[in-house]
């Protein structure tokens, strides 16, 4: 069977249906007809949220918010309530590997309130299928309905700038094509439900150091390109009910109070339909967002609401923008479930949601190494489980992108459901010692405060070799967690400890004596290295943070269960010093950045690793599988570009296990006015499961669309004539195939707004 995969950067996406393309007309009366009976200060406090509640995710807390009582405990925030007018308060809370709620929500109620903790965005990106996430999104999106939200703060969709990004597990790639297609399948799936989104955060909010006043200063290029495109993507494919502006600036204006932004961009350029809110506490001049189309400001407080009602009588702010802010925000509510006063049942089908985050998780693991054929495992009965993480698994970051969920299925529990036994002095041992270490941590840490990571078990030597002796396997789990508020540290974070090291050589020293196979599981949100101490094991298993159902999946990915069909839509770095962005971040001066310049422009990621001949660890788009796969020749439809060209391939699975293959299709430029990396995504395709002998074919249609760059001079999207080689392979590096053809002339293919210049020339990296 043939599928036909369009480019998602073509024009054509701006007419892409979805919940929200325009008021219709009865809409847009009633909107009018609501706004007209409004007072002034009515208006004033519908754009401004109505109160983050008292407590925040604590427990038994119903404070009242606005004009009505919180019904969602544990919930960000509302918008207010205007009774009289039968305007109800819409809820929003906090996303996105999950439903963040309160698990309880009184001392009286013996309900819990849970939600599905689903695997992180870094992992579901790793699946390239946007099909399984649009099913996650679903699945989420009931439960967001069914506890009684109307908007989910979530998907976010920030570019992984840098490796040492706090929140980048909560972000898809470093790549916006990837970024911004599985963000929209989320949104898609989410909205399919009857609730909203509100993708976040907009934009060019790479980090958390000075999150709140750091200025980005970058190139309009660089903008366009990496850094919007994603957004674009999803704004255009599948309309978000709201965008959430980012704490930052960019080029020395607040994004909440950027008209470059929020209105040139955002609103003139893409048509978006739907409202901007604010980050809680985001930007510093009411009036100011109002002007720029920052329709809602979140958590709120009444000195915003009164500033904008003195701005309106003193003739600072026109009544038209508030009444154009307000309208907005309309447009929303009468589509939302408070509006319709949906009956919300307090149970969503958790055993059916948690069936899907493990199939997820299944997709999305990353098989990095496997040494003569290590996985799946064979003839194994007793498994040597070494690392806290293997019997206390880290199913998701902190902050925001938290959970409370029912449980978390660690991967002793997971090999224990898979019929292997576990060496049983290890286990104990380990247990203990997170029994004893837990309760050693300070008390009332929670919330948006990660606890504080427990340090590897000491062991002794004769316990490795006693393991050794008696297990047929060992398999090691390294770990690490990273949330809001704070980024990552290289000591100890990104680069193992000297411990963790010795560790691993110590186990692999102690099995391979025993001509015994040593594994390692990465249990990570974010990159870390690898390079350093790989060639010292037999597989290595990137399992991320793998939602509650993890322990589950990566027994069924050992097991063989699950054939690995993740492949990496972040690059693995040999060492910290080859990132593009690592002498920038997180920003001037050291000790408290303000400024951070991304000096690198276009350069991100495989972007630069590729152009600059810097050879990663692991590169973009690689992964393993237990199959193999044979790509047969390109075939285009034209060695001469008109308005499209065609491009099949058949892809084989030549392999003796059924398994899935992610096609990638990169085009290489010509550069002769503009610089331009070595190669781009422009589209990928992921098979079905493929038995043995059995094969696919694609056909992926090459718009103008997916041929242009930003030329920042002209503000236009312009694709350079001269030869374009399409390469389709496995990975950024692992080309199976090219092909060329050429385009005669220059083509403009899109003119758009001048936006977001920065005030001086910025130094970019050139080839």
């Amino acid at each position: 069977m043939k599928y036909q995969f369009l480019l998602i950067f073509s024009i054509l996406l701006l007419c892409a249906p979805g919940i929200i393309v325009t008021q219709s007309q009865d809409n847009s009366s009633k909107i009018q007809s609501m706004i007209s009976q409004m007072t002034l200060e009515e208006k004033a406090q519908l754009v401004v949220g109505a109160s983050m509640q008292a407590g925040g995710s604590q427990p038994g807390n119903t404070p009242t918010i606005g004009n009505s009582a919180v019904k969602v405990p544990g919930a960000a925030g509302s918008t207010a309530a205007i009774p009289r007018l039968d305007i109800p308060n819409m809820v929003v809370a906090d996303g996105p590997a999950g439903l963040r709620i309160s698990p309880k929500r009184s001392n009286e109620d013996s309900k819990t309130y849970y939600a599905t903790g689903f695997p992180v965005a870094t992992l579901l990106a790793s699946t390239w299928d946007v099909d399984l996430v649009k099913k996650v999104g679903m699945a989420c999106g009931e439960e967001v309905h069914e506890y009684g939200v109307d908007i989910w703060l979530a998907p976010a969709l920030n570019i992984h700038r840098n490796p040492l990004g706090g929140r980048n597990f909560e972000y898809y790639s470093e790549d916006p094509l990837i970024t911004g297609s599985i963000a929209a399948a989320m949104v898609s799936g989410i909205q399919s439900t009857g609730v909203g989104t509100s993708i976040k955060h907009f934009a060019a909010n790479n980090q958390e150091t000075s999150r709140n006043t750091i200025d980005t200063i970058v190139s309009e290029r660089a903008l366009r390109e990496i850094y919007l495109k994603g957004f674009e993507i999803v704004v255009k494919q599948s309309n978000p009910w709201t965008v959430m502006s980012s704490y930052n600036k960019i080029n020395g204006t607040y994004t909440s109070e950027s008209p470059d932004l929020l209105t040139s961009i955002l609103r003139n350029d893409w048509h978006y339909q739907g409202f901007v809110m604010t980050d809680w506490g985001g930007g510093r001049d009411p009036v100011a967002q109002m002007k720029a189309g920052n329709d809602l400001l979140m958590p709120g407080r009444a000195d915003q609401s009164q500033k904008i009602v003195d701005a309106v009588n003193s003739g600072a702010l026109e009544v038209r923008i508030l009444d154009q802010n307000v309208g907005r925000i309309l447009n929303i509510l009468l589509q939302s479930p408070a509006y319709k006063n949906y009956k919300y049942s307090d149970k969503p089908d958790l055993a059916a949601h948690a069936q899907i985050a493990r199939s997820a998780a299944d997709e999305g693991m990353v098989l990095l190494k496997n040494e003569n054929r290590a996985l799946p495992l064979k003839d194994v009965k007793k498994v040597a489980l070494f690392g806290n993480a293997s019997y206390d698994l880290i199913a998701g970051g902190t902050g925001s992108g938290d959970v409370n969920k029912a449980h978390v299925i660690s991967l002793a529990q997971g090999l224990a459901e898979a019929k292997y036994s576990l060496d049983e002095d290890l286990k104990d041992a380990y247990e203990n010692y997170l029994k004893q270490e837990k309760a050693k941590q300070p008390a009332g840490r929670g919330g948006f405060m990660a606890a504080r990571q427990i340090p590897p078990m000491p062991l002794e030597t004769n316990l490795i070799a006693k393991s050794a002796d008696q297990s047929d396997v060992a398999i090691l789990t390294i770990s690490r967690n990273a949330g809001e508020g704070s980024d990552r540290k290289l000591e100890a974070d990104f680069y193992l400890t000297d411990q963790e090291k010795t560790l691993i050589q110590s186990i692999a020293s102690s099995f391979h004596a025993k001509k015994k196979k040593a594994i390692v599981v990465l249990n990570v949100g974010g990159v870390t290295e690898v390079a350093s101490w790989r060639n010292g094991v037999d597989a290595i298993l990137l399992a991320w943070q793998p939602g509650q159902e993890g322990g589950y999946a990566i027994a069924d990915v050992l097991s063989g269960k699950a054939n690995p069909s993740g492949k990496l839509a972040t690059s693995f770095p040999v060492e910290y010093k080859d990132v593009p962005s690592a002498k920038q971040f997180p920003g001037t001066p050291a000790d408290k950045p303000q400024q951070v310049v991304y000096e690198e422009g276009v350069y991100v990621g495989y972007r630069y690793y590729n152009t600059f001949n810097v050879k990663p660890a692991y590169e973009f788009g690689y992964g393993l599988s237990y199959a193999s796969f044979d790509y047969g020749r390109i075939r285009l439809s034209s060695t001469s570009f008109k308005d499209q060209v065609t491009a099949a391939v058949t892809v084989t699975n030549t392999g003796p296990v059924a398994g899935r293959e992610i096609v990638e299709l990169y085009i290489s430029a010509p550069a002769q006015k503009m610089d331009k990396p070595e190669s781009e995504l422009r589209s990928f395709a992921k098979t079905k499961l493929l038995q043995p002998g059995k094969s696919e074919t694609f056909i992926f249609v090459i718009r103008t669309a997916d041929l242009a760059s930003f030329d920042s001079k002209d503000s236009c999207w312009i694709a350079e004539a001269g030869n374009y080689t399409v390469k389709v392979g496995a990975s950024s590096l692992n080309i199976k195939q090219t092909a060329s053809f050429t385009l005669p002339e220059d083509r403009v293919e899109e003119k758009v707004s001048k936006a977001l210049a920065p005030q001086a020339a910025i130094s970019e990296l050139k080839k």
